[in-house]
């Protein structure tokens, strides 16, 4: 019955991002975007009360006998991780919209049926991934094999993403049948008498696709917190729910955030060391709900310091090159 209601109330807010926040359909400005950033996120972390009395209450299936303490620590955890591995999600999303040159005020409306199409594609990732590492003990090994090649690839690799999209992108324009126009916010439309795409539908085909792959890497990393469905699912949803407006608020800022790339290679790792240790080793929750946060936070504070110091050496050369000219 939990999930029934859970499922209610994702479609529920849903329905609420786009039948009230986003009604007329404008462009996302920062400071709004900003304010749906914190509104997603406290709803996220709200739910975590929500998933201790679900446990407390015993309203669910607890094959594991999860504490109500331990469930909701597991779910901030599992939500972080999910979050944080979103971040170079909204790098490629930036490069599809930039490629397919989709005006912002249609972006939220392409990422809204974007995140209807993760919620199928993830709910089936998921039940998959759990009856694996459920079913087969030496999955773990796997799952943890492939996030530490994952994270060192990601890592080794970071400057062929763009030309890894760009192929994808090129792949895309021509299995469908695409127009160079766009039709509003339509992703279908009529020239010469013949049905083609819009720029809009072959982005949102590359954001289900993107989605897809980097579902791959986040689902195994969440199941070496717990492997219990509902945490899982629950979590990824919060985490997918506020990727929209993440997007619209850190847009104009991504590369600023260079190092959290970092950050999120030091989350893969750990992950992936925690799966491979699992039969031997467990580590507690409140150690990798400290490790996730400051992870994070290190990767922030550092991109915004390397930042400052690259904004003060161009003053300085600006400042001494316009002495030398007085001179």
């Amino acid at each position: 019955m939990i999930w029934i209601y859970f499922t209610i109330l994702i479609l529920t807010l849903l329905a609420i991002d786009l039948g009230v926040l986003h009604k007329k359909g404008q462009e996302l400005n920062q400071k709004k975007a900003a304010l749906e950033t914190i509104f997603w996120v406290s709803i996220a972390f709200l739910f975590s009360l929500a998933v201790y009395w679900i446990y407390k209450e015993g309203l669910i299936d607890n094959p594991r006998h999860l504490t109500p303490g331990g469930a909701m620590v597991k779910y901030i955890t599992g939500y972080l991780i999910e979050l944080s591995l979103s971040v170079d999600n909204l790098f490629v999303i930036a490069f599809i919209f930039t490629s397919f040159k989709i005006p912002a005020k249609y972006q939220h409306w392409v990422l809204f049926w974007g995140i209807l199409g993760a919620i199928v594609f993830r709910a089936s990732l998921i039940g998959v991934g759990v009856i694996l590492i459920n079913k087969i003990s030496w999955m773990t090994y796997i799952f943890g094999f492939f996030l530490l090649f994952t994270a060192f690839r990601m890592l080794s690799h970071a400057d062929d993403d763009e030309e890894d999209q760009q192929k994808m992108s090129n792949r895309v324009m021509r299995w469908l049948k695409v127009s160079q126009q766009l039709n509003g916010n339509k992703f279908w439309t009529y020239e010469n008498g013949q049905r083609l795409a819009t720029p809009l539908f072959a982005a949102l085909i590359m954001i289900e696709i993107t989605d897809i792959m980097f579902a791959l890497d986040s689902i195994p990393a969440i199941l070496a917190v717990t492997t219990d469905s509902f945490i899982v699912y629950s979590s990824n949803m919060f985490a997918i729910l506020g990727l929209r407006s993440l997007y619209f608020f850190l847009a104009h800022m991504l590369r600023k955030f260079h190092y959290l790339k970092y950050s999120v290679f030091a989350i893969l790792v750990f992950v992936s060391i925690k799966l491979l240790a699992s039969h031997h080793v467990e580590f507690p929750e409140w150690f990798s709900l400290i490790l996730i946060a400051a992870s994070l936070t290190m990767g922030i504070v550092v991109s915004l310091q390397k930042r400052k110091q690259k904004v003060l050496r161009w003053k300085t050369a600006k400042r001494k090159a316009a002495e030398a000219e007085n001179n």
